[in-house]
């Protein structure tokens, strides 16, 4: 597939459900602003380090959060680093600026409502075990950063909140038709009872917040990430195997994953062998504990 296929996989229709809710969310929960800023900054070529750095110290909450992971086990830093400053210098700013946007992702999961049914706690563990397992993935595969793969594991599906924020009532109608029928895909109860599914919400709002192409690519493509070219493949391909890999452990919401195999074309694609798989699968569980407490409140 050309890239030229690739985009118009991506954007193709957008179902008109999709733009109506889109419409709706900035009333009800939008990109926190430190995030926001700091996706439109990547997008300006004149950005400079000391542009990141102003945005992040502006939340101090959120230094702290940074200060915490990049101190931790996650990176492995031979001596403690007390400030952002010292973090962009030795991660890259584009690292630090993932961290910053997957860790003010919480305030969204946190401020979800579903009227009778709440299921944004559980997404959010299952996300933070994505993320946990995409970066795992990257760092066996060394296509793409660690830290973009987090981030991509963090947003995958990310569409499900549009869905839970703007339609709760036909959300929580969607839930209790997949717990009557047990063989449908969470995508296939989507169409029936929204229009749309959460590839489509995702990818609309990627778009709207000003995230990459290639967090897009994940939004919309991480069920089915071959359909993309070789190159925009990777990263959603990454994720479809860190999300099944994440849905074998259990924890948080699993429902949207449709497979428990991993296929054979994603693993020579993406050069991982079933020792690689094996390997990231034994130690996922103990790492996305401590993700969890490094990311969540």
């Amino acid at each position: 597939m050309t890239p030229t296929e690739t985009q118009a996989v991506a954007e193709r229709e957008t179902p008109s459900i999709v733009e109506k809710c889109l419409g709706e969310i900035r009333d009800i929960a939008t990109l926190p602003a430190v995030a926001e800023k700091l996706m439109r900054l990547e997008k300006d070529e004149h950005t400079t380090a000391r542009d990141i750095i102003q945005v992040i110290t502006s939340d101090p909450a959120l230094c702290t959060r940074i200060l915490k992971v990049v101190n931790s086990s996650f990176y492995g830093l031979p001596a403690r680093i007390a400030s952002i400053d010292r973090a962009v210098v030795l991660l890259g700013f584009k690292a630090v600026k993932n961290i910053a946007v997957a860790a003010s992702l919480h305030k969204l999961f946190r401020t979800a409502k579903t009227g009778s049914y709440a299921v944004s706690g559980d997404l959010w563990v299952h996300s933070i075990a994505v993320a946990t397992g995409a970066r795992m993935l990257a760092e066996k595969t060394g296509r793409v950063l660690a830290d973009e793969a987090f981030l991509a594991g963090m947003i995958h599906d990310i569409g499900i909140m549009i869905e839970i924020q703007t339609r709760p009532h036909k959300f929580t109608e969607l839930t209790e038709l997949l717990s009557r029928e047990q063989g449908l895909t969470f995508r296939q109860a989507e169409e029936r009872v929204l229009g749309a599914t959460h590839e489509s919400f995702g990818a609309a709002l990627c778009r709207n917040w000003n995230f990459p192409p290639q967090l897009m690519y994940v939004a919309k493509c991480h069920h089915e990430p071959m359909q993309l070219s070789a190159t925009d493949s990777v990263l959603p391909a990454i994720v479809h195997v860190a999300d099944i890999l994440a849905a074998r452990t259990g924890m948080g919401y699993t429902r949207t994953v449709e497979t428990d195999t991993v296929d054979q074309q994603i693993l020579i694609a993406l050069g991982l062998s079933e020792d690689d798989i094996k390997a990231v699968a034994e130690t996922l569980p103990d790492a996305i504990q401590e993700t969890q407490q490094l990311f969540s409140e």
